[in-house]
């Protein structure tokens, strides 16, 4: 099943919530996470976190799975260079191999490390997939946040879409021709797919700028308004 961000956000159990609610838990928390600088505060948030997105909100656990899925990967990479790079405490682990080795202090380094920017992920997974962005972005308007961060984030985020999007059909389009049938062909459909899926998102792009233009743009997207809620 393809992850759709943008219609869990408008279908859970908190989309009727207050957005300035939710950007001040989320943004207040994810502050705080990286002042305090605690170990147990950064699992408590992050636990705390899960608890409303799949408990409160709704959201499947699957889906919350796919949201950080990406972001895991480049944090374990992330932690497994510090685990064998950084340190100068007592050898807990040697390689015997170039002197590479994982110390005590580097463990400690590690296990911060992940659990702070989970910590700080999951607060704004918590915004992300319970607020619509087009709230979110009126929000950021009403607190006077700079139109053209506003509309840098708006274009990023349809931006984000159209790559995995794209991303997704190349994909399909693969596994229907056998693509990823044997260790072999599946190395060469990756291939092709990370070779072409750049040149496909760059005129995906050049079309939203060209349907931009047809539609009178003169650097400034106008942002939605939504009803008051009482």
């Amino acid at each position: 099943m393809k992850f759709d961000m943008d219609y869990i956000a408008h279908h859970n159990r908190l989309t009727l919530m207050n957005s300035y609610y939710k950007i001040a838990i989320a943004i207040g928390l994810m502050i705080i996470t990286l002042f305090l600088d605690n170990l147990y505060f950064d699992v408590i948030i992050f636990a705390l976190m899960l608890i409303l997105i799949v408990g409160v909100a709704r959201i499947s656990f699957k889906s919350y799975l796919k949201f950080i899925s990406i972001p895991a990967v480049f944090t374990i990479i992330t932690c497994v260079f510090l685990l064998f790079f950084f340190g100068t405490g007592n050898i807990v682990w040697d390689s015997h191999f170039y002197g590479i080795a994982i110390r005590k202090d580097a463990v400690n380094l590690a296990i911060y490390t992940f659990f702070r920017i989970f910590a700080c992920f999951s607060c704004l997974g918590f915004l992300g997939l319970t607020t619509p962005i087009a709230e979110v972005l009126h929000s950021l308007e009403v607190i006077k946040v700079p139109k053209i961060v506003i509309e840098i984030a708006l274009l990023m985020y349809n931006t984000i879409f159209i790559f995995l999007n794209e991303l997704d059909v190349m994909k399909k389009a693969q596994e229907t021709r056998l693509g990823y049938n044997g260790y072999k062909t599946s190395f060469k459909s990756v291939a092709m797919l990370g070779s072409n899926i750049f040149l496909r998102s760059m005129d995906k792009a050049e079309s939203l700028q060209h349907s931009l233009d047809s539609r009178g743009y003169d650097g400034e997207i106008p942002i939605y308004k939504p009803q008051n809620r009482r």
